[in-house]
């Protein structure tokens, strides 16, 4: 054991690039975005130990202070729920056909009912209408569009 930290010790510095590179790979293999926080602060940290002559225990405080600030850094200004999206609907698909006009396929009957979307059905909520007559999609609501008669509009 004794030959491994002595291996250790005689690297000094390099030590926190080499973890940098272990965490960096282990980054690689692991979902997410959870290890490469730590490896930058081990980088940084192990420019500050070839640069000065730190001890290894100031360089631990070190590593431990850099790696939660970049942690809060990065939460801070790569947040997904500050960055506008070209198309914010993406994965709501209804909303895409809020205001689009399309047939009924199965009557609206007591509110519910069936539209035909390109070469898909979808439910539809609203005032009754038969099949064939046309709506407009106003609102969505869950996995059923809310729709109203165009029809009663034209006339």
């Amino acid at each position: 054991m004794t030959s491994l930290s002595a291996l250790l010790y005689s690297f000094g510095g390099w030590n926190w690039f080499i973890l940098a590179v272990l965490l960096i790979v282990l980054e690689l293999m692991v979902p997410g975005v959870h290890f490469l926080w730590f490896g930058i602060a081990a980088v940084i940290v192990g420019i500050i130990a070839l640069s000065t002559s730190l001890a290894w225990q100031w360089q631990l405080v070190a590593f431990a202070v850099l790696a939660v600030v970049t942690v809060f850094i990065v939460r801070r200004f790569a947040d997904p729920s500050k960055t506008a999206s070209d198309e914010p609907d993406l994965n709501v698909r209804g909303a895409q056909y809020i205001g689009r006009t399309f047939i009924v396929a199965n009557p609206i009957t007591q509110g519910r009912g069936k539209i035909r979307v390109g070469d898909t059905l979808w439910n539809a909520e609203g005032e009754d209408a038969p099949v064939g007559a046309r709506v407009t999609v106003i609102g969505v609501d869950g996995t059923a569009l809310v729709v109203e008669r165009a029809d009663a509009e034209e006339k």
